[in-house]
């Protein structure tokens, strides 16, 4: 096949080197075949170089635009000149600047919409504006599909948003499964601290519990004084969480990592992985803590992750969203556990790489075919 042949992708991520989001696009930059597909990134709000390496065959388009918003002319003015058969973006406020231009694409563009989170808990959660579950409503229905990591995520945007289930499609995230075992094997558990050691990993936001966790944290203390937390994020609460610290009196078992590009590095001498998030769709960062073989402490953030982790092994599922319910269940989780105690999820099989760029592949395959 030449290259005129193939059809012309595009990926629109904010930035390179930013969440579970950013990641799951730069992995299927990453494998996308080049035979079949002229695969295009397309970064947004990014002027400088950084976040993952890209093989040679991706086009690289940096639009430095100061935000996503301000990013609608750049934006539009790459559409047109690469002209790209079908497109894929993967936030929903990128999403929803996408759709909003669809009408002035060049006729015939398939445009895809990667969402990350559940719409029920988003929508509810404090802070956002009133109209937004309105734009929403008007936005998605104008892409040819709304991909959803799991089929709980996706029933709850049929139902909020009044979705066709044509309109959806429910793909795995990417996991390279064989980088993160091959690194854990070559570094082997090692305890730092004396204490037990947990590790979070994501954006510091209000939805990810960052703040429930620190109090569960305090909690925990009088019955493990010597445990530990490592946090390795960045975002807008970084200081108020710090100010919490400080608060809580536990300032002095708290280390902010800052945004780690890989989380696995973290993970070697923790005793376990905590998602203390108030709402989630499905994280890389929990898969890759799965793949690493951590234990793992999780609130009950969406329906899609209760039902993949309830009754694993090695898992331990909150009861309710609470600092006092999280608390309870890491004290339960750490009186169980052996020092340096890991566990093979077999759940993580379904989201090796290869198995979900297939998915993707077919998808795309699908949609370019106008295919339900």
């Amino acid at each position: 096949m030449i290259a005129s042949q193939r059809p012309r992708i595009l990926l629109l991520i904010p930035h390179l080197g930013g969440g579970g989001a950013e990641r799951v696009t730069a992995l299927l930059a990453r494998g996308l075949s080049p035979e079949k597909y002229e695969v295009h990134l397309g970064v947004v709000t990014q002027a400088q170089s950084g976040g993952e390496p890209l093989p040679l065959p991706v086009q690289l388009h940096r639009l430095g635009a100061s935000r996503v918003r301000a990013g609608a002319i750049p934006l539009l003015r790459l559409v047109r000149r690469l002209r790209p058969e079908l497109i894929l973006s993967g936030m929903y406020h990128l999403n929803f600047l996408v759709v909003m231009l669809r009408p002035l694409f060049p006729r015939g563009t398939c445009v895809l919409i990667r969402q990350n989170a559940t719409i029920s808990s988003s929508l509810a959660m404090d802070g956002l504006p009133g109209y937004t579950r309105l734009l929403y409503r008007l936005l998605y229905r104008r892409a040819d599909r709304v991909i959803c990591q799991t089929r709980a995520m996706a029933d709850d945007l049929a139902r909020e948003l009044g979705l066709a289930e044509n309109r959806l499609a429910v793909l795995p995230n990417p996991v390279d499964v064989e980088e993160i075992r091959a690194f854990v094997e070559g570094n082997p558990a090692r305890q730092r601290e004396a204490g037990p050691q947990l590790v979070a990993v994501g954006r510091l936001s209000r939805e990810k519990g960052f703040d429930l966790l620190l109090r569960a944290l305090a909690l925990l203390r009088a019955e493990f004084p010597g445990v530990s937390l490592l946090i390795a994020g960045a975002g807008a609460e970084e200081a108020a969480l710090k100010a919490e610290c400080r608060a809580l009196g536990i300032a002095d078992a708290v280390r902010f990592a800052g945004y780690e590009e890989r989380p696995v590095e973290c993970y070697s001498g923790a005793t376990l992985f905590v998602l203390p998030s108030r709402h989630e769709g499905l994280p890389n960062a929990l898969l890759e803590a799965a793949v690493a073989g951590l234990p793992i402490v999780a609130l009950p953030a969406s329906e899609g992750l209760v039902e993949l982790l309830h009754g694993q092994a090695g898992v331990w599922l909150a009861p309710e969203i609470s600092s006092e319910a999280l608390a309870v269940t890491l004290a339960a989780a750490l009186r169980a556990l052996q020092p340096g105690e890991r566990f093979v999820h077999e759940f993580v099989e379904q989201f090796r790489i290869e198995r979900a760029i297939a998915a993707y592949e077919t998808q795309f395959d699908q949609s370019l075919a106008g295919k339900p």
